[in-house]
């Protein structure tokens, strides 16, 4: 049993003034509470500089840890990082802590377990609109049961190991989320123009305008609930899911043996003439199913597809034009008719380049998937971990 004072030694932050900030790289680096994020240290391009005269203090080093001590949001305050890779000179701003430990991983680590969290409850003052506050000398004063130093370095160096695969996959998921928004942005034109930014080889000819009713045909076909149809929610802009998933199955289905619902297969979209302002169109990539009578059912037509279409018709630009032709208010909600939404114009390519749009679209959010997957699994296993690798 130790105190936390034997394992690191604490250090407050530098007060300044406004009259002491100067330009972006000029002067000393101030670390604040936004070079934490999550639990990775990072730098920015909105760090604050300040003149290096008013600096009366020890600067930061490479592997110290970087504590948030006081914050206006009190979920904020105990958040740490370890730091590296500084450019330049730095210091810690005065809302901030800085600890040097002999064993910095293992620190790092030790203040992602239960133990931390349950100092922080009692160790942190502030709440209902007061600046949250964590208490330097309270978490000097506490003791955690710690291995002998070879453990310690083990466990750090696990952990280090771990935070930096987790680190990997969200600079890789990231960078995926950006190069997504990048192509829905130039993959589709602007509106009033009628080539995008950038296209596959081959295809060089305007898009055309065309009206909805050309690119979807109305399946107006019913089925009962089966095994071969199962009964499904809709969820605007998203598609259909498992009734259980997300509603209250008893509240919402009268599961009358025989009762009739409509049919969608995969690539259908589902269109609820309401619910103009949360979006009322979403695409069937679940497959066979049986929905509410109250939707309409299209199929794209011989000159649409469907992962196209899917992306096409959630774009702000259309839901702008869809917005021209709302009706009256029904149940709270704006409406816009079927007939109506059937005659609205949009820009689309030919089927064929539709088909390489959505095929790339779709790849990417595979890839997306992936990573996020990936990331919620280093997640979990660094939760449990932590959880069972220390008392």
């Amino acid at each position: 049993q130790r105190k936390f004072s034997e394992l690191a030694t604490l250090r407050r932050g530098l007060t300044y003034s406004p009259a002491n900030i100067r330009p972006y790289g000029q002067g000393v680096r101030v670390l604040r509470s936004s070079n934490i994020a999550e639990d990775e240290f990072v730098l920015s391009r909105e760090d604050v500089f300040v003149d290096e005269d008013v600096v009366k203090m020890d600067l930061v080093q490479d592997d110290e840890i970087l504590i948030t001590a006081a914050n206006g949001s009190p979920r904020l305050v105990g958040k740490r990082a370890k730091i590296h890779d500084l450019a330049g000179k730095t210091v810690h701003g005065g809302f901030m802590l800085c600890a040097r430990a002999e064993q910095p991983d293992f620190v790092v680590a030790l203040m992602g377990s239960q133990w931390y969290q349950r100092f922080l409850a009692t160790g942190v003052a502030g709440g209902n609109g007061s600046i949250g506050n964590l208490d330097k000398e309270a978490l000097e004063n506490e003791t955690a049961l710690i291995p002998r130093t070879e453990e310690q370095r083990l466990i750090g160096a696990h952990f280090s190991r771990l935070d930096a695969l987790i680190t990997l996959h969200q600079r890789k998921y990231d960078k995926l989320a950006q190069l997504k928004k990048s192509m829905l942005d130039k993959m589709f034109p602007k509106p009033g123009e009628r080539f995008p930014e950038i296209r596959f080889a081959g295809f060089t000819d305007p898009w055309e305008q065309r009206k909805l009713g050309e690119l979807l045909l109305e399946r107006n076909e019913q089925a009962p609930q089966s095994d071969q149809y199962p009964l499904m929610a809709f969820i605007a802009n998203q598609g259909i899911a498992p009734k259980g998933d997300r509603y209250d199955r008893s509240a919402l289905v009268n599961d009358i043996e025989g009762k009739l619902y409509k049919r969608t297969e995969k690539g259908d979209f589902i269109y609820s003439s309401n619910n103009l302002e949360t979006g009322s169109i979403g695409l069937n990539k679940y497959g066979n199913a049986c929905i509410s009578p109250v939707y309409c059912i299209f199929q794209p037509s011989g000159i649409a597809d469907s992962d196209f279409l899917g992306r096409r018709l959630v774009r702000k630009d259309f839901i702008q034009e869809m917005v021209k032709w709302r009706q009256g208010v029904i149940y709270g909600q704006w409406r816009i008719h079927e007939a109506d939404f059937l005659r609205l114009n949009i820009a689309v390519p030919s089927v064929d380049e539709q088909r390489l749009i959505g095929k790339l679209l779709d790849n990417l959010d595979a890839l997306i998937t992936l990573h996020q997957r990936k990331l919620e699994l280093l997640r979990n296993t660094k939760k449990s971990l932590l959880d069972r690798m220390f008392v």
